[in-house]
């Protein structure tokens, strides 16, 4: 397979084939996201990707999901996506689930009739970075749409049949903001109507803006108390009736999984569990994004 630079991909996709299609991020914009900053965005050339897939082809037989990395392979055009979908069913059938990252442009490209022709091509799954639901934190952070746009984006991938699964980002607002963040990005999931929800602990990479704003104390990070304060508020505050939640990522202190509204309350006791000091937590040499 034709790997250019880290490649990086979810969690729940550690067993799926990674099929490059992009590199980097059509975006990269974001001051905290240090993941494509020596990367130039680029699609891949279609001989290199049919190249990849007869490889999958022959030696990924047992795997039966995909993901298509780089940061937004939502960002191909509509024909190259169609093209690549169509490729996929027919040269490997026994996958039935093909995933991508998405941001809130990406998704604003494409017509509700493309969204659902790729879901019945197969693309089953979009894996969307809302971080927060608070306008100005998005501002600050170089998300470049607001949170209304981010609930139309992510309604628009369900009314598609996609599975949807958002990340939000404890700290990313720093100590001013921390709790209008956490009440505002309840607020936009309980819009949006996310499948998953998958909350991650901020860590400041020195190659991104983000760490120059704290370098000069622009920028005030929260401590692990005040960061159990507001993953204890968002929670609170988010009202679905059906979701998984999780903040099992490495980057989290402890996990937390569960299915809303089910498991909320059980969840809230294990945050009051940190919050009072009687949980074991993660020692931070072993925090890793």
């Amino acid at each position: 397979m034709d790997y250019q630079g880290d490649i990086i991909r979810p969690p729940s996709e550690a067993n799926s084939i990674i099929l490059q299609v992009t590199t980097g991020c059509s975006h990269n914009h974001c001051t905290f996201c240090g993941a494509y900053r020596e990367k130039s965005y680029g699609v891949k050339q279609w001989s290199t990707i049919q190249h990849d897939l007869e490889f999958a082809a022959r030696w990924c037989t047992r795997q039966k999901t995909m993901f298509l990395a780089d940061g937004d392979a939502l960002a191909l055009p509509h024909e190259l996506m169609v093209q690549l979908l169509t490729s996929i069913r027919q040269m490997l059938p026994w996958v039935r689930r093909v995933a991508s990252y998405a941001n809130c442009h990406n998704i604003e490209g494409k017509s509700d009739l493309q969204l659902c022709r790729y879901k019945e091509l197969g693309l089953s799954r979009i894996y969307m970075g809302l971080e927060s639901g608070h306008d100005s934190t998005l501002r600050k952070i170089g998300k470049g749409v607001d949170g209304a746009q981010m609930v139309t984006a992510g309604r628009r991938v369900r009314t598609a049949g996609m599975f949807l699964s958002v990340t939000c980002l404890l700290g990313i607002a720093g100590i001013e903001a921390s709790l209008d963040h956490a009440q505002a990005t309840a607020a936009v999931l309980n819009q949006m109507e996310p499948s998953q929800i998958a909350v991650l602990t901020l860590m400041i990479l020195d190659n991104t803006p983000l760490f120059r704003e704290l370098q000069a104390r622009r920028f005030q990070p929260l401590d692990q108390g005040q960061l159990f304060h507001e993953l204890r508020m968002m929670l609170s505050a988010i009202e679905l009736k059906r979701a998984q939640f999780q903040a099992n990522h490495a980057s989290n202190y402890f996990s937390l999984s569960g299915r809303l509204p089910k498991d909320k309350e059980a969840m809230l006791a294990t945050i009051d569990s940190a919050l009072n000091g009687t949980l074991n937590l993660k020692d931070e040499s072993f925090r890793l994004l």
